[in-house]
């Protein structure tokens, strides 16, 4: 993807952090305008980067707002950061999702048994460069973990940079284990303990956190683009409505939120105003070491 800059409005650290996109000086959406696939006949998809490997801030595309800016998550009134679980720290692989994907809470999938989250599909990059918050990366899968979280299916596909130093080596999951060993490991703990310095339960997983192939992970991608090609083309509204979804875009040709830029809406998204970071609340570097379901 080329001519993509973000807008950035408010404090990072804060419920009024926003970063839009733009492209060639247009805005556009993230979830929506940005294709999943940056070349479809080799199966290389683009990745929006919602959080840089080794931070904590819980950010995230914001599905329920107009061109879907990417926030942090707030939750009883404060912004999230995930915990560091000894000897993870922060987010231990860049992290973000893949566009024009939809995990419909209205259906169930029929290994996992449960119900899709509501949100675009989880990536995680495993290639030895740091992304930035707001980057387009070209990665192809490797593989995917079924987190079920809250009673949800929640897919975590893992990827690779193509541009990755090791990125030739890596066509599949079997490959991750040979070349960068102990990660999918790694992967499946953090996964399963990040929460419980926050006082909840271990994650569980479908296949018993098995870690499938890349052409399971490819069948993922597609039923969740089918789900999004669905949820766009929502002429009633219905659908958006009862999932929180926005469907305002500016290059889906023939969708029914498509925006002009002359649009109220697209021209209430406030300009660029950047403050100064606030002090981080310090405990976010607290190491947590944990054992079982306690933690000290």
């Amino acid at each position: 993807m080329s001519g993509i800059t973000n807008r950035v409005v408010g404090e990072l650290g804060t419920a009024d952090y926003r970063m839009y996109f733009e492209q060639d000086g247009k805005l556009i959406s993230p979830y929506h305008d940005i294709p999943l696939f940056a070349d479809e006949a080799n199966k290389i998809f683009n990745m929006v980067v919602e959080i840089p490997r080794w931070t904590n801030a819980k950010m995230e595309i914001s599905t329920g707002e107009p061109l879907n800016p990417i926030k942090q998550d707030v939750k009883k009134g404060k912004v999230r950061n995930v915990r560091n679980c000894f000897p993870h720290h922060g987010y231990i692989w860049n992290y973000g999702a893949l566009p024009q994907t939809w995990e419909d809470p209205d259906a169930t999938h029929p290994e996992t048994k449960a119900k899709g989250d509501n949100d675009p599909v989880d990536v995680i990059e495993i290639g030895e460069q740091l992304g930035y918050r707001g980057q387009v990366k070209q990665v192809k899968a490797l593989g995917v973990m079924a987190l079920i979280d809250e009673g949800e299916t929640d897919w975590k596909i893992i990827a690779v940079d193509v541009n990755d130093p090791l990125a030739p080596k890596l066509n599949d999951i079997e490959d991750v284990e040979r070349h960068m060993p102990g990660l999918i490991r790694a992967t499946n703990e953090w996964f399963r303990i990040y929460k419980i310095p926050d006082g909840k339960p271990e994650n569980q997983f479908a296949f018993s956190g098995e870690a499938k192939n890349r052409a399971y992970a490819h069948e993922v991608i597609l039923e969740t683009n089918d789900a999004w090609k669905r949820l766009i083309a929502d002429d009633t509204g219905a659908q958006s409505e009862k999932h929180g979804q926005s469907n305002f875009n500016t290059t889906v040709a023939g969708t029914p939120n498509q925006l002009t830029t002359d649009s109220a809406t697209y021209t209430s998204i406030p300009q660029c105003k950047v403050a100064p970071p606030p002090q981080i609340d310090q405990s976010v570097h607290k190491w947590f070491f944990l054992s079982g379901n306690a933690h000290i």
